[in-house]
């Protein structure tokens, strides 16, 4: 009989690890920077930004549609600048969790939305490959969550059953979207909980 016990770890990396990379806070910090219109900046991305993050227009087809629509006093390549400062680290995970993969015997897989440059900046700024085997991002494989495609591709690239994966996300639909699944999805609320669980499933592998 196939054990039960977890051997796969699929994290979300915004909210959990970073900052979120263009959350609603970031661009309401840019319009007070850049001096825009929040409201039509904030209409202009729910419209197109999905579109982004599934890989279909590149960030510069973006900022296109809901910023330089209009003729602006401050250079694009400042603007751009300013997006990729909005990604930082959050305490305590990201360190832990990379001394936690050295010895737990967890494979490390990403499930996250997110659009190629600014996963590309993240993954290389924040050294992720130290703690991922694998990202499975929107903006690559065409799905973002809560699609169940995505967690389905997710758990094929592990060779994994559901019952042998946990997944781990700040949010909470995304946690149900993968429990519908069968996956052991937990919703991340604070560092400690979730280091908390994490422990717990290292000591089970070992028992």
């Amino acid at each position: 009989m196939e054990s039960t016990h977890a051997k796969i770890l699929f994290l979300d990396i915004g909210g959990v690890l970073l900052t979120n990379g263009w959350g609603s806070e970031s661009r309401k910090k840019a319009c007070e920077k850049f001096n825009l219109d929040f409201a039509e900046v904030d209409a202009l991305h729910n419209f197109i930004f999905n579109i982004y993050e599934i890989g279909k227009i590149t960030l510069d087809e973006y900022l296109d549609t809901v910023i330089f629509n209009h003729p602006r006093d401050f250079p694009r390549e400042d603007f751009k600048e300013f997006m990729f400062s909005q990604s930082q680290e959050l305490p305590e995970m990201l360190q832990w969790l990379k001394e936690w993969k050295a010895d737990s015997g967890f494979r490390i897989i990403s499930i996250n939305n997110e659009g190629r440059e600014f996963n590309e900046y993240r993954v290389k700024k924040f050294k992720l490959h130290d703690c991922f085997d694998a990202f499975i991002s929107s903006c690559e494989v065409k799905m973002r969550k809560p699609d169940p495609g995505i967690f389905q591709l997710a758990m094929g690239i592990a060779q994994a059953p559901p019952e042998q994966c946990i997944y781990f996300d700040d949010r909470i639909m995304f946690v149900h979207a993968a429990s519908r699944l069968g996956i052991r999805a937990m919703h991340h609320t604070s560092p400690a909980s979730t280091i908390q669980i994490l422990e717990q499933f290292k000591l089970e592998n070992f028992t």
